[in-house]
């Protein structure tokens, strides 16, 4: 009987030791390679949905304190850093409070000057060409009844990064701004749904590059925000399958 408890212990052993390494293997792979990520907002309307699940390059501009989880140890600078390049689409924590998550797209970069007339993006005096692709789906301009028709373009920023970006309107304040310095060690973000984005035109302003916690790489999974677990009938497109696997660019 002792040698059969014996052998169920040391089973039980086996399982737990295979539990733990597990449990360490993941854990280092979230802390020093990938983190999952959602989407909770339209602020990247159309390149991301509400819904959608990324993983984040850990790797890309290498660790500051924020690339830990709850930015533990506290450390001042980057270890193997590397700059976000422009048209990066990146997770920062604000440096409003250094703890909230934001995803926005990287557009000015340190000394670059940034302005918006009309609801046109210039860079260092040039404007920003974009493309008309036609109207988007309401849902992106909020359902605002003061908004007009969602209207997509197609943006190329310099460097050569082009990107679906999302129009509802040309006034306001986030569509004629002063010119923004970009400051050393920063970076100017902005959300693709331009005017449902609060970003570096409003509260955040510039974001110093020790915010930066990583690249969104991939999409791994995306669930339809208007279907429900508990409505059997939307089940069917509770996962956009079309968009599992999709590369962020």
């Amino acid at each position: 009987m002792g040698r059969i408890w014996n052998l169920i212990w040391r089973g039980r052993g086996d399982t737990y030791r295979t539990i733990v390494v597990a449990i360490l293997v993941a854990v280092g792979i979230r802390t020093f390679f990938f983190e999952p990520f959602n989407i909770p907002s339209g602020s990247m309307k159309p390149t991301l949905l509400v819904g959608d699940y990324l993983f984040v390059s850990k790797t890309s501009y290498g660790y500051s304190r924020h690339a830990f989880p709850w930015s533990f140890p506290p450390y001042d600078g980057r270890i193997f850093g590397s700059n976000p390049e422009r048209g990066d689409v990146a997770v920062f924590k604000s440096p409003v409070d250094n703890s909230t998550d934001y995803i926005k797209r990287v557009i000015g970069l340190p000394g670059d000057r940034i302005q918006l007339q009309e609801g046109e993006l210039y860079i260092n005096g040039q404007l920003v060409p974009r493309r008309e692709l036609g109207p988007g789906e309401p849902s992106f301009c909020g359902g605002n009844p003061n908004f007009a028709t969602a209207t997509l373009y197609e943006e190329t920023l310099p460097g050569g990064v082009s990107h679906e970006i999302v129009k509802c309107r040309s006034s306001g304040p986030a569509n004629n701004t002063r010119v923004f310095t970009v400051p050393p060690d920063h970076f100017f973000m902005m959300g693709d749904n331009r005017d449902n984005s609060n970003d570096s035109r409003g509260t955040l302003g510039s974001v110093p590059l020790d915010n930066f916690v990583g690249r969104a790489d991939i999409i791994f999974m995306s669930f339809d925000d208007q279907s429900s677990l508990f409505s059997p009938g939307t089940w069917g497109e509770l996962i956009r399958w079309g968009r599992l696997g999709q590369i962020i660019d």
